[in-house]
């Protein structure tokens, strides 16, 4: 995710090697660098190498805090004095975007409290964030999430045991951790997206920034897998949040750039200059080419999947079960939508699933109903049983926040004026429930009694630096929010991380 390896190949390093591969052969020849988590296999792993080592010198990276203990275990494993140096280095997490980072962490709780071990990954994760980015936060926690309050103490935990590493600099205001609970916003995840990385990863999903093109119709060979990186493949990273119409545009005119560009077939190479001129171009020729085959694929697939899974319709429906309030326009639509042949088992039940987060207290509920329709379709049980955990997990009676009502005339005229924006505002009217989140807290006004602070200090002026966290995983529609937050603040930097990125799917 952050370094490729022919960049790597550029540093001079040629050969890459897991530690737990069984059979390596020995290299006296060859300096080894080591980047490991610090975890009690990795550490034995360590150990058994030391005591036979492969290579000639060690440089051991540690990507969080190690204890003193481990460190003596590997001195004592060290007997032929290979260890050259051993550092923290910290980078325990995933770095998505340049304002987005990850766990890959699925299922972090069991129920409403933590899995112990994810807990301590969690902890583990965020802390080295905090470390790398060099920020000694103050911790703001969703005060109606359990797992949010006991990450908040695991975090200040470690600050205070390991109160050295956290002394840096004071900044006039200092930075802000924000820990939320993906349960009281379930439906952000389950809408269809139209914009560049987060629709990508909707319909065909990225995997460290790996898109899986196996399952295209008629794929050639080298682009069953591709990768998606802002980091190194520039039309991506001008085009992530732009929306599938706008994309469209900007891929041909990628086509059209590149026909211009294309070696003319019948020019003579006839001088040792054309010839040169050629040589010289031809890098350059052949990355293009690789970026528009790759972007032309992934983008023909995702017409195709919006095509044959009829997802504008299906979209349409979503933002109005997500943002309206009309109770039986709504069902009359999801009704209509289960009927449709073409609707797959999926977008149904994604479809039940949003009805039931945003009426399930209603008085003429038609939810018995939808959920036999569910069945009718010949799906699996499976899609019925995942409807109430999702209520279960996301509803009314967990919630600490208001997720659906407007609170006062503007935020009306608010959105009323935004649904005049034009037609393709039909399909991107949802806000997330982080957009007016992080505005109160922007601004001052995030209510200290539903987002406490963890300790007796609380911030007087407002947050510049503010990390947001979200249990239970993020979505790359609140990452397109943070962009645009971040865009639109001058002053203001947000990170954001998640325990994982979430699609419908996942």
């Amino acid at each position: 995710v952050v370094y490729t390896q022919s960049e790597i190949l550029q540093r001079e390093v040629y050969l890459f090697e897991r530690l737990d591969s069984p059979n390596r052969e020995p290299m006296k020849h060859l300096k080894a660098i080591c980047f490991l988590r610090p975890t009690k296999e990795n550490v034995e792993l360590l150990v058994q190498e030391l005591r036979r080592p492969k290579y000639s010198i060690y440089f051991i990276y540690f990507s969080n805090v190690i204890s003193k203990s481990d460190v003596k275990a590997l001195a004592e494993a060290d007997e032929q004095e290979v260890v050259a140096e051993v550092q923290e280095f910290y980078g325990d997490y995933i770095a998505v975007n340049p304002h987005v980072f990850s766990l890959n962490l699925l299922g972090c709780c069991r129920g409403r409290s933590w899995d112990p071990a994810q807990l301590t990954r969690t902890t583990q994760g965020l802390t080295a964030l905090l470390l790398s980015l060099k920020k000694c936060p103050m911790i703001r926690y969703q005060l109606s999430s359990e797992p949010a309050k006991r990450l908040a103490e695991c975090v200040k935990q470690v600050i205070t045991k390991e109160y050295e590493l956290f002394d840096f600099r004071r900044t006039e205001v200092p930075p802000l951790l924000l820990i939320l609970d993906r349960s009281d916003d379930a439906i952000t995840p389950l809408l269809n997206q139209w914009t560049y990385q987060a629709m990508v990863h909707e319909l065909l999903g990225i995997n460290n920034n790996r898109i899986d093109l196996s399952r295209v119709p008629g794929i050639s060979k080298d682009l069953r897998e591709v990768v998606l990186s802002a980091e190194n493949d520039e039309f991506y990273a001008n085009n992530m949040y732009l929306n599938f119409a706008e994309i469209g545009t900007n891929i041909k005119n990628l086509m059209e750039d590149f026909q211009r560009r294309k070696p003319k077939e019948q020019q003579k190479l006839e001088s040792i200059a054309d010839m040169k001129a050629f040589v010289e171009n031809y890098p350059q020729f052949k990355k293009m080419s690789g970026t528009v085959s790759k972007h032309v694929t992934v983008v023909g697939e995702l017409s195709r999947l919006v095509a044959e899974r009829n997802l504008l319709e299906v979209s349409e429906v979503e933002q109005e079960l997500a943002c309206q309030n009309d109770h039986s326009s709504a069902l009359q639509s999801v009704r209509r939508l289960l009927q449709s042949p073409r609707l797959s088992e999926l977008d149904a039940a994604r479809l039940v699933m949003l009805y039931a987060l945003r009426y399930e207290r209603h008085a003429s509920s038609g939810l018995p109903g939808l959920l036999e329709e569910l069945r009718a379709r010949g799906g699996s049980d499976r899609y019925r049983k995942l409807v109430s955990a999702v209520v279960e997990y996301g509803g009314k009676r967990v919630r600490g926040s208001d997720l659906f009502s407007p609170k006062d005339a503007v935020a009306i005229t608010k959105q009323f004026l935004k649904g005049l924006k034009g037609i393709e505002n039909v399909y991107t009217q949802h806000q997330p429930l982080l957009q007016e989140t992080l505005d109160q807290l922007i601004k001052g006004k995030l209510k200290d009694s539903q987002y406490p602070y963890l300790g007796p200090n609380t911030l007087r002026d407002r947050p510049q630096d503010i990390i947001v966290f979200l249990i239970g995983g993020a979505t790359y529609e609140e990452a397109l929010t943070v962009f645009n937050l971040n865009r639109s603040n001058p002053g203001v930097r947000i990170v954001l991380g998640g325990t994982t990125i979430h699609n419908t799917r996942r």
